[in-house]
C-alpha cells in the first residue's frame, strides 16, 4: 500500500508500509547468522562420528568379503589358498592370487587407501596372522581380525568348523 493511500483512511501510524531502505536489519542478520552457527555445530560433530562408523563398516565388509573369496578360491582351484594381514602396514594379501585390476602381481588390499582410511589392530589366527582354506574351503583355524577407525572398531570372526565370516 502506498504511504499516502495509508494517510488517506486515517490511518496515523500504517505498520504495513514497507520502510524506504527495503532490506535486513543488523538485528536480523545476526540472530539468522547464529541460529546457523548452532545448526553446523550440532551437525559437524554427528556427521564425523558417522563417517567414521561409515568406513569401518565398509572396511570391515571388505575383509570379510576378501576372507569369503579366499575360501572360494580355493574351492575353486581345488588347493589351499592363503590370507595373509600384516598389521604393522595395514595391508593383507591374497597369497598367490592375481590382482583382480588387472595390473599384475599379488591381490592386496591397503586398509588405509580411500574409501577405508582404516588400520589393522590385530590378525589372529591361533597366534599366527594368515589363515589358509583348503581345496575344500574349510581354514586350518578358526581366529579373527580387529578393523578401526578413529574410536569405531569392528571384529571379523571366521569359524574354524565351518569357515563361516562374521562381523561384530
Amino acid at each position: 500500500m502506498r504511504r499516502d493511500t495509508a494517510r488517506e483512511f486515517g490511518i496515523p501510524n500504517a505498520r504495513f508500509e514497507i520502510p524506504a531502505g527495503g532490506g535486513f536489519s543488523l538485528l536480523e542478520v545476526v540472530l539468522v547468522t547464529a541460529i546457523i552457527a548452532v545448526c553446523a555445530a550440532v551437525a559437524i560433530p554427528r556427521y564425523g562420528s558417522a563417517t567414521g562408523r561409515y568406513q569401518a563398516d565398509l572396511a570391515a565388509r571388505r575383509v570379510a568379503a576378501d576372507l569369503r573369496q579366499a575360501q572360494s578360491r580355493a574351492r575353486m582351484i581345488s588347493a589351499a589358498c592363503t590370507i595373509a594381514f600384516t598389521p604393522s602396514t595395514n595391508k593383507y594379501q591374497i597369497v598367490n592370487a592375481p590382482s583382480f585390476d588387472g595390473a599384475g602381481g599379488t591381490y592386496t588390499v591397503d586398509l588405509t587407501v580411500p574409501p577405508y582410511k582404516a588400520r589393522i589392530v590385530s590378525a589372529n589366527f591361533n597366534g599366527a596372522t594368515q589363515v589358509a582354506f583348503s581345496g575344500w574351503g574349510l581354514p586350518d583355524t578358526e581366529g579373527t581380525v580387529v578393523i578401526a577407525v578413529g574410536s569405531e572398531e569392528r571384529t571379523i570372526t571366521l569359524n574354524g568348523q565351518t569357515g563361516q565370516v562374521s562381523i561384530q
